[in-house]
């Protein structure tokens, strides 16, 4: 085979394959020169599309079902601006603080800094959540309704539920003692509080989750979050086989409150306990 000639000093090209691409560029060589078309190459437009579909990722949209209260989030509102519920990482005092809105609306809303989001996290055995502020303490609600973030542990206080409210796209945040979180007017200043009687205006939040994160729906009840947890399921939190009437017992406990005690009692009747027992 005939080598080309190359001489000292010359730089040693590197060799590709030849692409498909490549040869139906040379195959178009004979277009005139006033307007040939140039192809761009296979990787250039791999990038292209890997950046399009980090795009597609980034940014926050509406949490539609409960298992987009995931990760993290936004609790939004209108008051009459979009604002978000939000932390003084010193204090722990919480507080509503302006979000970025691109036309004014809660369906573009963005933070604007970390102090507005929360990682929220299922507390396990039960269909409450937690939510951790950025600089690490979870938001909590007292005996008079006053919120705040200065807790490393969480206990009855930061437990919340989160219910869709009826036309979806709206949620309620429920605390432990029955009230809900919302922003009420006091002295002209929107005050964030937890002792809300009933679901109105100012407790209608709009959760916004990152895109990344969000689940997909699926048909039928795929993609759903579980409101009956089995018999199995059952059996090994409790690690003992259970009868109709303890799953029952266990069942209604779940969806009433006080499912840890109940599967403690269960387990210390039937000899299974232990001090790491739930």
């Amino acid at each position: 085979m005939v080598k080309a000639l190359r001489f000292k000093g010359d730089k040693k090209v590197k060799k590709r394959k030849r692409t498909t691409d490549d040869a139906a560029a040379a195959d178009s060589g004979a277009e005139d020169a006033s307007g040939p078309s140039v192809k761009k190459p296979a990787l250039d437009r791999e990038d292209d599309n890997t950046t399009a579909k980090d795009d597609d990722e980034e940014g926050w949209v509406n949490a539609d079902c409960l298992e987009d209260i995931s990760g993290p989030l936004m609790f939004t509102i209108t008051a009459p601006t979009p604002v978000g519920l939000s932390c003084d990482p010193t204090t722990g005092q919480t507080f509503t603080s302006a979000l970025s809105a691109a036309d004014n609306t809660l369906a573009t809303a963005e933070p604007t800094g970390v102090h507005q989001v929360w990682v929220a996290t299922k507390i396990h055995g039960t269909d409450k959540h937690s939510f951790k502020s950025a600089h690490g303490k979870y938001l909590s609600c007292d005996k008079v309704g006053v919120l705040s973030a200065t807790r490393e542990a969480i206990g009855a206080e930061e437990e919340f539920e989160v219910s869709l409210l009826p036309g979806g796209g709206r949620w309620a945040l429920g605390t432990v003692r029955g009230g809900f979180v919302g922003v009420q007017e006091t002295g002209g200043k929107a005050v964030v509080r937890g002792d809300g009687e009933k679901v109105g205006f100012g407790e209608e939040w709009v959760v916004r989750v990152q895109r990344r994160n969000k689940k997909k729906k699926k048909g039928g009840e795929k993609g759903r979050v579980k409101d009956r947890v089995s018999r199995k399921e059952l059996e090994e939190m409790a690690g003992i086989k259970l009868d109709d009437d303890q799953v029952k017992v266990l069942r209604k406990a779940r969806k009433e409150g006080g499912f840890h005690e109940a599967l403690l009692d269960m387990r210390v009747k039937h000899g299974k306990h232990d001090k790491f027992a739930y």
